[in-house]
């Protein structure tokens, strides 16, 4: 028993020097030198509308301030986000957008459908948008060059990647109406009062390739702008799209994560016509989304 219990000790202490051994001969982990980093913000759009839409071949102008909107609105709703990993000079993103904008009568105008004919009107028109855009992609760091005062760099990035648009269009024309028929070629000439009432709703989808510019200069640890462009779309979903934004952050550091406040100016314009073609299923949008950005940041 004494043999054994020897034998058993002299094991162990083997075992232990073995494993110190090892653990002497392996060197420490060294920290990642390019961990990823993250990005969340939130942040809210104030939308101006210019432009028109198309349902069943009928087209309206949309032209509204946010303040029009807030004010006459039947319905005003939003949620932005924006979401990037970065690896290295490598990144994925993500935003976010879903709007429901809803016209007054003072906001739209209902084009004439058929020549010769012109209609004066005491209005409810109405017309509801509801937009829902989701953009993925990522980005690609080609250059950077450092700053001439401590913590300061400028950084240029290329964009790629597709944006899907869901939007849904509900109008509505219910009116008292004058209608002047003049064809003086056929020696027509007449007026006529009578009520409209038109309601349409239509959903159209599609998915734009897109590519663009990123440009970030950093002035301190605390504070960065950043500006970008892109265009997408090429006949491939939309006719064209194009996009303009601009961004000023300050950021604040704690342990582990910096939060930043966010403000800025984004302009985002697409023209698309449904490939279905004219006539009662023509649907199109022709609108320019623009106004300042206020939001918070995330970043660790």
């Amino acid at each position: 028993m004494r043999r054994y219990l020897t034998a058993l000790t002299f094991a162990v202490v083997v075992f232990a020097a073995g494993s110190l051994a090892t653990m002497a001969a392996e060197p420490p982990a060294t920290p990642d030198p390019d961990p990823w980093r993250y990005n969340v913000a939130l942040y809210g759009w104030a939308m101006n509308v210019s432009g028109n839409v198309t349902v069943r071949n009928q087209t309206i102008d949309t032209n509204a301030s946010f303040i029009d909107l807030v004010q006459k609105s039947d319905s005003l709703a939003g949620f932005m986000g924006y979401f990037e990993a970065d690896k290295g000079r490598l990144g994925v993103y993500t935003d976010l957008v879903f709007a429901k904008l809803g016209f007054g009568a003072g906001q739209t105008n209902y084009r004439n459908p058929l020549p010769g004919l012109s209609i004066t009107t005491t209005t409810n028109a109405a017309l509801t948008y509801q937009l829902f855009i989701v953009e993925v992609g990522g980005v690609y760091e080609f250059f950077r060059w450092p700053g001439t005062t401590e913590g300061s760099s400028t950084a240029l990035d290329g964009v790629l990647g597709f944006r899907y648009w869901n939007n849904s269009i509900d109008a509505s024309f219910d009116a008292t109406a004058t209608a002047n028929l003049n064809l003086p070629a056929f020696g027509i000439e007449r007026s006529r009062g009578f009520g409209v009432a038109i309601a349409r709703a239509d959903a159209i989808q599609w998915v734009d390739p897109v590519v663009g510019l990123r440009l970030r200069h950093q002035f301190t640890p605390q504070q960065q702008i950043m500006v970008r462009g892109d265009v997408g779309g090429f006949g491939l979903g939309s006719q064209f799209s194009w996009q303009a934004v601009a961004a000023y952050s300050y950021s604040w550091q704690y342990t582990g994560y910096q939060v930043a406040a966010l403000l800025g100016f984004r302009a985002l314009g697409v023209n698309y016509a449904s490939p279905s073609g004219a006539g009662i299923n023509a649907v199109g949008i022709n609108e320019v989304l623009y106004g300042p950005i206020i939001g918070v940041s995330f970043r660790f």
